[in-house]
């Protein structure tokens, strides 16, 4: 029960249809909450504390099954979405601000993300090739940090001009 409560995040991946944008989604107001009652400094640990309860509650959840990623475990979005936030969590940390006068910013991390996610180039896709629990978990942290590198390349070139 346990496992498929994380690894479902709490139903959510039961929802039709793109449970993995509905993953991306619920994670936005989190990361909020995370970031404000903590910072950057919360926002890591809580990133690091779903990777790991992530991969343990896959590993459970598909355990003698055929299918090494069942489209309900959306954990692993959670944690990507995240990653794709840290440079919002980043610049809002460094510089007293609130974080959600970044709004483009988080719209752009959701957008790339998604992006990265469902198209799964290089790494990516190479992670999710794994066939396994941690490979379930690493296509979506590469996809994550593919999207920060993009909202950091964005925010430069709005910046820029």
């Amino acid at each position: 029960m346990l496992p498929r409560m994380i690894g479902t995040v709490l139903g959510v991946g039961y929802i039709r249809p793109a449970p993995g944008t509905w993953g991306s989604l619920v994670a936005l107001p989190w990361a909020w909450l995370i970031h404000v009652i903590g910072g950057l400094p919360l926002l890591v640990v809580a990133i690091v504390a779903a990777f790991l309860k992530g991969w343990w509650a896959t590993s459970k959840m598909t355990a003698g099954s055929e299918d090494h990623d069942p489209s309900e475990i959306v954990i692993d979005e959670v944690v990507g979405q995240w990653i794709a936030l840290l440079p919002l969590s980043i610049a809002s940390w460094r510089m007293g601000m609130d974080i959600t006068v970044m709004w483009p910013g988080w719209i752009a991390a959701f957008a790339l993300f998604r992006l990265f996610d469902i198209w799964k180039p290089w790494i990516i896709g190479f992670a999710d090739r794994r066939g396994d629990a941690l490979g379930v978990m690493l296509d979506d942290v590469f996809a994550g940090i593919f999207a920060a590198i993009g909202v950091l390349v964005l925010a430069g070139a709005y910046h820029a001009f």
